[in-house]
């Protein structure tokens, strides 16, 4: 699992890579004043590509999208033998086979999570793999009072990143968390809290999945 476990961190580090030159890209289309709502939501994809052709914008931000475009291409082109590599894996190894019956988690979350995961029979509990993932709460106490804090943010944050990205799966209505995302809105909760809170929920439920398949779930997969 150390092999492939850096595997996944490496894509998660292009990855966030990629997204910055994104970001960049969005920063410079509003400071050259183009409306947040006339951007596509999806900048890489064709429509996105053409309206950034057509967008009047000066010399010199075309250049600096110019520059940003090519640079998430080279990133792409770094990312397609790795993301290869894991889904081929995630559809040999039976961790990953458990795991993808989640909803929210394919094969390249399934992956990451059972390499941050590991093996799960060091944790005494599900409570502790939350733990582990850095996604329980902290509480805050003095001598009259306590107080929920913030996420510990301990241990492996690839793994709490995969984690978090599968929850989010949970505002579809196809989703079975759905329900219990909606009540989570029903109380105040920002989409950001509702995701954290499913998360934790789901770490719990691949606690237990990899659990029961035991030193099965982490089978090296024969090339």
């Amino acid at each position: 699992m150390c092999e492939w476990r850096t595997r996944t961190r490496l894509r998660k580090t292009l990855v966030d890579e990629r997204t910055r030159w994104l970001q960049r890209i969005r920063a410079t289309l509003f400071h050259h004043g183009v409306p947040v709502a006339d951007v596509p939501e999806r900048l890489l994809g064709r429509e996105g590509r053409a309206f950034l052709k057509r967008v009047e914008l000066p010399e010199s931000a075309r250049e600096r999208i110019a520059v940003a475009l090519a640079l998430i291409e080279t990133l792409e082109a770094q990312l397609a033998p790795i993301e290869r590599e894991l889904r081929s894996l995630a559809r040999s190894q039976p961790g990953c086979q458990a795991l993808m019956r989640q909803f929210g988690i394919g094969e390249l979350l399934a992956a990451t999570i059972l390499c941050e995961l590991g093996d799960v029979s060091r944790l005494s509990s599900s409570r502790k793999a939350v733990r582990a993932v850095g996604l329980d709460v902290g509480v805050h106490r003095s001598d009259r009072r306590s107080r929920v804090g913030r996420l510990t943010k301990q241990g492996s944050s690839v793994a709490r990143w995969a984690l978090y990205e599968a929850a989010q799966s949970a505002c579809r209505q196809t989703s079975p968390d759905h329900d219990a995302y909606l009540e989570l809105k029903r109380r105040g909760l920002s989409h950001t809290r509702r995701s954290l809170t499913i998360a934790r929920k789901l770490t719990r439920r691949c606690f237990h999945t990899l659990r029961e398949l035991g030193p099965t779930a982490l089978e090296p997969v024969n090339d």
